[in-house]
């Protein structure tokens, strides 16, 4: 499996990333639980092989993330409908120049707001990182951890698309200093032992 994997702290968000965001979707379902509004950052260094999104992987790619962009996501997690705020890329975890401020944010002044985030990182490596990685890592509540690994696809995995990545309760394991699996993890293994039982007819 190809990909790129870096020694602890050697990839740093204010080396890399230029503050530009791919994109940003509004009240969409696909990107965690319930209702949610997804910022798609710019930049990426695993550069995972099958990867869905090669064109975040450049650091430059996309728009300046503005002053006026987060006053409207701010507005539009206002909504009661809406869940939370969903953090993709790219790679979050090299931006926390722009969704530090952001998270922050959020958790002032919308508190019963939830926010996910998906990264290459592992946990454990993430346990390791500078300490902006880990700011942003004790803000949110639900992380999609691990790089894409095309070896082990499984279109039946909720949230996530290879079956070395994990959905994980950060709060739970940062209390208990190991990770915990969100409690609503519900992948579809019987669909995908029947999609198996097809394929051998």
């Amino acid at each position: 499996m190809t990909w790129n994997t870096p020694k602890p702290g050697e990839w740093k968000s204010e080396e890399l990333s230029q503050g530009r965001i791919i994109d940003y979707k509004a009240f969409n379902f696909v990107d965690g639980e319930g209702v949610r509004n997804s910022l798609y950052v710019a930049g990426c260094m695993f550069h995972c092989e099958g990867c869905y999104n090669v064109a975040t992987w450049s650091f430059n790619a996309g728009i300046p993330y503005t002053k006026e962009l987060e006053e409207q996501i701010m507005a539009d997690l206002a909504q009661p409908y809406v869940q939370g705020l969903t953090l993709l890329g790219g790679e979050p975890f090299l931006n926390t120049g722009i969704l530090l401020p952001l998270v922050k944010r959020v958790r002032k002044e919308l508190p019963d707001k939830d926010i996910w985030s998906w990264t290459g990182y592992t946990w454990e490596e993430l346990m390791l990182e500078t300490p902006d990685k880990l700011e942003l890592l004790s803000l949110i509540d639900i992380l999609v951890d691990g790089r894409y690994d095309k070896s082990k696809r499984n279109l039946m995995l909720q949230f996530r698309g290879s079956s070395n990545q994990r959905i994980i309760d950060v709060q739970q394991s940062l209390k208990e200093g190991k990770v915990v699996i969100w409690d609503k993890l519900n992948d579809g293994k019987e669909a995908f032992e029947q999609v198996k039982r097809d394929d051998l007819l």
